[in-house]
């Protein structure tokens, strides 16, 4: 199977692209224009980055970085079993070059419930994971909506993950309404609430409360909850108040490549240091790196 979409999404390298400068899926995989960024995931408690998400995005040679919104819509199964098969040994092959500059983070990548069921994760995990004693494993984060229809297939991937140290995430819970009857049946060590409840979950009733409800089921079930999109100090701050575990978001760091972040931890190594600039956030942790403007101090492992 993999070979397969090895030799069907192989590099072209004399067949030109769109004269347009529109991309596909197929395009990217063909003229090799992945590459994969990561956005930092701060333990909110503390303010210690903890892990860091990979996100795909395709370079241009002429229109620059893309997201995924600008090749994504329309690809068919094997573009995206092709894609997700490079995102995972992306992932695996990345966390060496960040260990080696001294920072041990659990990464996490984007799996689509199909990838679950037609990739060979598990041996894909056994023949190309990292083989140091500290590798802490991946998250393989799925949407609630996908998971939710059939949770015989997650429970028979997360024990298949579980031998390699690796769990499922539940992504962008509470946009799938998923029944409390169906959710103590998930096996996920991971909650991310859907960022669509964390903007303005500071001044927003109904945001605040969906928030802290999320928490608390977290919290009862043994789960570690992640925040995604916080944009401002104050959704922070709240978050962090009600016991939400994990945050990321622009007020924190945008995605950015895996030579940038190495960059970032190695001028810190070297004594490089910011003042925080972000009003209500935990200022006592030492430096990371300015990543965007108005963000809290950050500290890495």
């Amino acid at each position: 199977m993999l070979t397969a979409l090895r030799n069907l999404f192989s590099p072209e390298k004399g067949k030109p692209l769109p004269a347009d400068g529109k991309v596909t899926l197929v395009d990217v995989l063909e003229h090799d224009l992945f590459e994969q960024f990561y956005q930092p995931k701060i333990d909110l408690k503390t303010m210690r980055l903890v892990g860091a998400e990979a996100l795909v995005r395709a370079r241009h040679p002429t229109r620059g970085v893309l997201g995924p919104g600008a090749f994504l819509p329309g690809a068919g199964e094997h573009e995206m079993l092709a894609l997700t098969e490079r995102v995972i040994i992306t992932a695996l092959r990345d966390w060496e070059d960040l260990a080696a500059a001294g920072l041990s983070l659990r990464l996490s990548v984007n799996v689509p419930v199909s990838a679950l069921v037609k990739l060979p994760i598990p041996t894909m995990l056994r023949e190309e994971r990292p083989r140091a004693e500290n590798w802490p494993g991946l998250i393989m984060e799925v949407t609630e909506d996908e998971i939710i229809h059939d949770l015989n297939i997650a429970n028979d991937v997360a024990d298949a993950l579980r031998r390699f140290n690796c769990t499922l995430a539940l992504d962008d819970f509470g946009a799938g309404y998923s029944s409390l009857a169906r959710l103590r049946q998930l096996p996920f060590s991971e909650l991310k609430i859907d960022r669509s409840y964390v903007t303005n979950c500071h001044s927003d009733r109904i945001s605040a409360g969906l928030c802290e409800t999320i928490v608390e089921l977290a919290k009862r079930f043994d789960l570690k909850t992640v925040a995604e999109g916080i944009e401002t100090p104050y959704e922070s701050h709240k978050l962090q108040g009600i016991g939400c575990n994990i945050g990321q978001g622009y007020l924190f760091a945008k995605p950015m490549p895996k030579a940038q972040l190495i960059g970032i931890i190695r001028r810190r190594s070297q004594g490089a240091g910011i003042r925080n600039q972000a009003s209500g956030v935990r200022r006592q942790a030492s430096e990371l790196c300015r990543l965007t403007p108005d963000h809290p101090e950050l500290t890495c492992p």
